[in-house]
C-alpha cells in the first residue's frame, strides 16, 4: 500500500553515479535540501570510466577532491603493442604536454570508476549527506509547481514532493523514458568485453595490445592504478553468449595473445556490451531534467563520457541551486542551450576515435582534454563591446599564477573555488561595482590587493586598464566589459539572481 507522506526537497536526484555524485555535491555545499537515489543495492564496482580529463581534474579541485585522485590513482602507462614477430614496441598512450599557468593539469588522470566514486561519496559525507541506495523511481507526474515521485525500496513504498527532478540514471533511464524524450543515434556495430581481473604473467609497467587493427582477435590487457587489477577490453562477437567467468576470459586471453603464462586468478567485475552512439532530443522537460548517460551514450574512446557527465552536473548545479534561491528560472533554460551542443560534438569525436582503435591507433592528444569546451552562443555570455581575440565570454575561464598585496603566491584558480562568482577588474576602482551576496570582487593591478608581477593575468585574458571579467561558479567567463559597460553589467548580475 501506498503512504500518503510528502517529503519536501528541492532536488531528487535518481542515480548515484559520478553525475548524480556531482550534482549532489554541488547542492549540499550550497545549502540545498536534496535526495540521492540509486536503484543498485550499493555502489558501482567496475572500472568502466578510468580516465579523469584535465578539464575535470579542474573541476574536481574545486570540489576539493583532485589530490585524493591523483593519490590513489596514476597516470597512463606506455601502450606496448605486441607484434607478430615476438617483438613489441612501446609508444605513450598520451601525447605529453607540460603544464602552463593557464592550464595547470595538462595529462589524463587514470582512476577506475569505483574509486573514483568511493571519493566522491566521502567528500559528500563531509557535507553532510549519503547515497540512498535500493531505493527506485517507479512514477512521476509534475504540475507547474512541482514534481510527484513515486518511490520504492526495502522499507516499502513512498509519495515524495520535490521542486527539481534530476534523471542521472544511465543509458536505460527511466527518467528518459517516462518524459517520452526520444534517443535518436546508432548502434555502432560494434560488441565488446570490459573486466577487471586478478592476474599474474603481466608486468603494471604498460599497457598491453596484442592483435592491433583486427577487430575479431585484438585486446588489450591495462593495469588499473590504484589498484592491483588489469582491465581487460577486447572486441566480442555481436551475437551469442560470452563466458566472462575466469576460465572463459583466461582462454580468450590465451587464444588472442598466444601465450599460455598469463593467468586470471580471479574477477572482480566484467560487462559485454554493445557500443552506441545517441544524444536525448531534450535535456529538460518543466521541472525535470536530464545528465549525465542518462542524456548521452558513446563509444568509450577517448575517455570522455564519465567527464562529460560529471560536467553536465556541475553546469546544472549551481544553476538549480541559484534559482532555488530566487533567481529568474529562466536561468535553467541555459543547461540544454550549453551542454547538448557538448554531448553532440563528444559524441563525434568517440566514435572517431572508435574508427581509429578499430585501426589499432590508441593513441590520444589533446582533443580529448575537454579544455577547449566552451559556451560562446550562450544567452549567460556577454561582452560590451565585442571582443575579437583573447579569451572571450563562455569560454573556460584561465589560470593565472599571481600574488598576493601582502606578498603571498595566489592562483586564480584559488580565487574561483567555491560557490560564488568571481569579478576580476584590470586597474579597476572596486568600488565601481556595487557589493552584491554571492559576489566576490577582486582588483588585479599595482594598486590592487592582487598583483600581476608575471602578467599571466593579463596575457591569458587580453584585458585593458578598466576591464572587468565576471567569471560564472562553474569556471567559465559570464561577461567581458570596459569601464563604459558597467550599467550592462549590473544588469546582468541582477539576471543571474545577484541582488544588491
Amino acid at each position: 500500500m501506498w503512504r500518503d507522506r510528502p517529503i519536501t526537497t528541492d532536488v531528487l536526484i535518481c542515480g548515484a553515479g559520478a553525475a548524480g555524485l556531482t550534482l549532489a555535491i554541488e547542492l549540499a555545499r550550497r545549502g540545498i535540501s536534496f535526495r540521492l537515489i540509486d536503484k543498485l543495492d550499493g555502489p558501482f564496482r567496475g572500472s568502466r570510466g578510468k580516465g579523469i580529463q584535465p578539464r575535470s581534474q579542474e573541476i574536481f579541485e574545486d570540489l576539493g577532491i583532485v589530490d585524493r585522485l591523483v593519490a590513489i590513482g596514476g597516470f597512463y602507462p606506455p601502450l606496448r603493442t605486441y607484434h607478430a614477430d615476438g617483438s613489441h614496441s612501446d609508444a605513450a598512450m598520451v601525447e605529453h604536454q607540460v603544464p602552463t599557468p593557464t592550464e595547470p593539469y595538462h595529462l589524463a588522470l587514470m582512476v577506475p570508476q569505483f574509486l573514483t566514486e568511493a571519493v566522491m561519496r566521502e567528500r559528500l559525507a563531509e557535507l553532510g549527506h549519503a547515497p540512498e541506495f535500493g531505493c527506485e523511481l517507479i512514477g512521476l507526474t509534475q504540475d507547474r509547481n512541482g514534481v510527484t515521485a513515486r518511490l520504492s525500496s526495502k522499507s516499502g513504498k513512498d509519495i515524495l514532493r520535490t521542486r527539481y527532478l534530476v534523471g542521472a540514471d544511465g543509458g536505460r533511464s527511466f527518467v528518459r523514458q517516462t518524459l517520452k524524450i526520444g534517443f535518436p543515434g546508432q548502434t555502432l556495430g560494434v560488441r565488446a568485453v570490459v573486466a577487471d581481473v586478478a592476474l599474474a604473467g603481466l608486468g603494471r609497467e604498460a599497457w598491453h595490445h596484442f592483435q592491433e587493427g583486427s577487430m575479431t582477435h585484438q585486446i588489450s590487457i591495462c593495469p588499473l592504478a590504484g589498484t592491483e587489477l588489469f582491465q581487460i577490453q577486447a572486441p566480442v562477437p555481436l551475437e551469442g553468449d560470452i563466458d566472462l567467468s575466469a576460465e572463459g576470459l583466461g582462454r580468450m586471453v590465451a587464444e588472442r595473445t598466444g601465450r599460455d603464462d598469463i593467468r586470471i586468478h580471479s574477477v572482480a567485475w566484467a560487462s559485454a556490451y554493445t557500443m552506441n552512439a545517441r544524444l536525448a532530443d531534450r535535456y529538460r522537460v518543466g521541472r525535470v531534467f536530464l545528465t549525465g548517460d542518462a542524456a548521452h551514450v558513446h563509444p568509450p574512446t577517448g575517455g570522455q563520457g564519465l567527464n562529460t557527465g560529471v560536467q553536465d552536473a556541475y553546469n546544472l548545479g549551481w544553476k538549480l541551486a541559484a534559482v532555488a534561491g530566487g533567481a529568474p528560472s529562466s536561468l535553467l533554460d541555459s543547461y540544454e542551450e550549453e551542454r547538448r551542443p557538448v554531448a553532440a560534438g563528444m559524441l563525434g569525436l568517440a566514435t572517431h576515435l572508435l574508427d581509429a582503435a578499430k585501426r589499432g591507433d590508441m593513441r590520444r592528444g589533446r582533443e580529448v582534454h575537454q579544455l577547449d569546451i566552451g559556451y560562446p552562443e550562450s544567452p549567460l555570455a556577454l561582452e560590451k563591446p565585442e571582443r575579437r581575440g583573447g579569451v572571450l565570454a563562455g569560454d573556460r575561464a584561465p589560470d593565472a599564477p599571481m600574488r598576493g598585496a601582502a606578498g603571498q603566491p595566489v592562483r586564480l584558480f584559488e580565487l574561483f573555488s567555491g560557490e560564488h562568482w568571481t569579478l576580476l577588474g584590470y586597474e579597476a576602482e572596486r568600488s565601481a561595482v556595487a557589493p552584491r551576496a554571492g559576489l566576490r570582487v577582486h582588483t588585479i593591478g599595482p594598486r590592487g590587493e592582487i598583483v600581476d608581477d608575471g602578467g599571466h593575468f593579463r596575457d591569458a585574458y587580453a584585458v585593458s586598464p578598466g576591464d572587468f571579467v565576471l567569471v560564472r561558479p562553474d569556471g567559465y567567463v559570464g561577461a567581458i566589459v570596459t569601464s563604459g559597460g558597467i550599467d550592462t553589467l549590473e544588469s546582468y548580475l541582477d539576471s543571474v539572481g545577484l541582488v544588491c
